[in-house]
C-alpha cells in the first residue's frame, strides 16, 4: 500500500524515514508509544479519499493525526505496527472566509492560531482558544469536540461547526460544507463525526462560525471564600451583563505553585485567599467598553460580602499577566513533580460541593497527596488534579475520582476525549446501552474496523 501511495502521489505523500516518523509515534504527554511503518500525508481531499480507499482494500488500519496535542493518546498508533498514521498537516489551507456571512472554511490541518489571525484580518474571530492554539489543528479540535476558555459564551466546537467535509471509511467523500441552517435529511453525519476521535472517518475540512472581533475587553481577578461563592458571583455577573466570556476558578494551592515555579508571575491580589476567579468580559462595540460595567458589578459583590477583594487589569499587559497565571498551572505542576490529571464534568450547580468533597475523599484515602480542581466552573468542567501520589497508586486514585464523578452524574471526559487513555474506565462506568450504541454505529460506518482502532469504542 505504501508503494502504491508513493507511485500515485509522490514521495511527500508517504513518509517512511524512521527519523521523520518517530516524533509522531508518541502522545503529547509521553506516556504512550506506538509503531508505524509510514505516515501518509495527503495534500487534498481527493488524495485522502484515495488513501483511505487503498487502506480499505488492503485492510490496513489508519490513525488520523493533526497536531498530536491530544491529552488521551487518541492520535497515537498501536504498538504492534499494524497501522499507518494519516496526517492532515499538509491540508492546511483556508479555503474561504466571509465577514458578511461570518463563515470560514478551513482545512483540517490548519493551525488554530493561524485561523485566529486570518479571521482578525477581516474583522472577525473564531471564538475558541486553548493553551495549544499554536500547534493544535482544526480537524483535531473537531474530532475531540474541544472546549477551551470561551465555552461559557460560545459553546464547544460542536456549537461552532456549521458543516463538515470528511472521508468515510470506504473512501467515499461526505461533503456537508454548505452550512445550511435547516436540513432535515435524516441522521446528521456532521454531528456523528464531531467528537468521534477519528473512529468514523477522517475530517478534511470544516465550515466554521465566526463572530465579530473584540473591540474592547476587561479582565479581573477576585478572591472568594469557596467554590459556591464563586458560582454565586458568576450568576450575579451573568444576570447583570451579557458580556461575560470567561470565568475560571483557581484554588490557592494552584496559584502558589505558579508563583513558585513560573518566573515573572505575581499575585494579582494582596493577602491570601482560599480561592480565586479570573473573569473576562468582552464587547464588539468600542463605544460600550465592558470595564466600567465589570467594575460596578464587582464593587456591588464586594459591598455584599460576596467577594473578599478584586483587581481590574489596568492594561492589556496586566490582563495577559492574569491569564498567564491560569495558563501556567499545568506547567507549574510539572515543575513541582507532576500530577495525576482528570478532565471531568458534573452538573454546574453540583460542582462547588463536588470540588471540595471529592478532594477531601481523595486526600483521606491517600495520605500525603494534595487534591484540587481548577478551570471552567461555569461549564461544569474542571481539571481535577492530584499531586504527590505514589506511582503505584495512580490507577486506584483515578478509579476513585472516576467513581466519584459518576456518582455525581458527571462525565470522566469533559473536553479531552476518551482516546486509549480512558478506554478501560469508559467501558467500566458507561451505561451498557451507551456502549452498545457506540459499537453499533462504529460497525455500521466502519465494518472493517480500520478507523483509529483501539480508541473511544471499547
Amino acid at each position: 500500500m505504501i508503494a502504491a501511495v508513493h507511485e500515485r502521489f509522490g514521495p511527500r505523500a508517504a513518509i517512511t524515514d524512521p527519523a521523520e516518523v518517530e516524533p509522531w509515534l508518541t502522545d503529547w504527554r509521553g506516556r504512550y508509544h506506538g509503531k508505524a511503518l509510514a505516515i501518509l500525508a495527503p495534500a487534498t481531499t481527493t488524495e485522502a479519499a484515495a488513501m483511505v480507499g487503498l487502506a480499505a482494500e488492503h485492510h490496513v488500519p489508519l490513525v488520523p493525526q493533526g497536531g498530536n496535542t491530544g491529552m488521551v493518546a487518541g492520535a497515537t498508533p498501536p504498538d504492534d505496527g499494524s497501522a499507518l498514521v494519516l496526517s492532515l498537516r499538509r491540508m492546511n489551507r483556508l479555503r474561504s472566509i466571509s465577514a458578511d456571512s461570518n463563515v470560514a472554511v478551513a482545512e483540517a490541518g490548519m493551525i488554530l492560531a493561524e485561523l485566529h489571525d486570518r479571521a482578525a484580518e477581516v474583522g472577525r474571530r473564531f471564538p475558541l482558544t486553548l493553551g495549544s492554539r499554536g500547534s493544535c489543528t482544526i480537524g483535531g479540535l473537531i474530532a475531540t469536540n474541544a472546549g477551551g476558555t470561551q465555552v461559557l459564551r460560545f459553546g464547544t466546537m460542536r456549537s461552532l461547526v456549521l458543516g463538515l467535509e470528511a472521508v468515510l471509511p470506504d473512501g467515499s467523500i461526505h461533503n456537508g460544507l454548505t452550512a445550511l441552517k435547516k436540513d432535515n435529511r435524516g441522521y446528521s453525519l456532521d454531528q456523528l463525526l464531531i467528537g468521534s476521535e477519528g473512529t468514523l472517518g477522517i475530517i478534511t475540512a470544516a465550515a466554521l462560525k465566526l463572530v465579530p472581533a473584540v473591540a474592547a475587553r476587561a479582565v479581573a481577578w477576585a478572591g472568594v471564600a469557596d467554590p459556591q461563592a464563586a458560582l454565586d458571583l458568576l450568576h450575579r455577573l451573568q444576570g447583570e451583563s451579557d458580556m461575560i466570556e470567561g470565568f475560571e476558578i483557581i484554588p490557592a494551592a494552584s496559584l502558589e505553585l505558579v508563583l513558585q515555579h513560573i518566573p515573572g508571575t505575581r499575585s494579582p491580589l494582596a493577602g491570601r485567599h482560599r480561592w480565586h476567579v479570573l473573569i473576562e468580559a468582552t464587547s464588539a462595540d468600542a463605544s460600550e467598553p465592558p470595564a466600567a460595567e465589570l467594575e460596578r458589578i464587582l464593587g456591588e459583590a464586594l459591598a455584599h460580602g460576596q467577594i473578599a477583594d478584586a483587581a481590574l487589569a489596568s492594561s492589556e499587559a496586566q490582563a495577559e499577566a492574569f491569564w498567564r497565571i491560569r495558563d501556567s498551572i499545568s506547567e507549574s505542576e510539572r515543575a513541582s513533580g507532576g500530577s495525576i490529571a482528570h478532565d471531568i464534568a458534573v452538573p454546574v450547580d453540583a460542582m462547588p460541593r463536588f470540588m471540595v468533597a471529592a478532594a477531601d475523599v481523595i486526600e483521606q484515602a491517600f495520605p500525603g497527596v494534595e487534591a484540587s480542581a481548577f478551570g471552567h466552573l461555569g461549564d461544569g468542567n474542571v481539571h481535577f488534579h492530584v499531586r504527590g501520589g505514589k506511582p503505584e497508586d495512580t490507577p486506584a486514585i483515578t478509579r476513585m475520582v472516576d467513581d466519584l464523578v459518576t456518582a455525581a452524574g458527571g462525565s470522566i471526559s469533559a473536553e479531552h476525549g476518551i482516546g486509549q487513555a480512558k478506554l478501560d474506565e469508559f467501558e467500566r462506568l458507561a451505561p451498557p446501552g451507551r456502549i452498545a450504541a457506540l459499537k453499533a454505529i462504529k460497525h455500521a460506518l466502519d465494518p472493517l474496523g480500520i478507523m483509529n482502532p483501539g480508541k473511544l469504542v471499547p
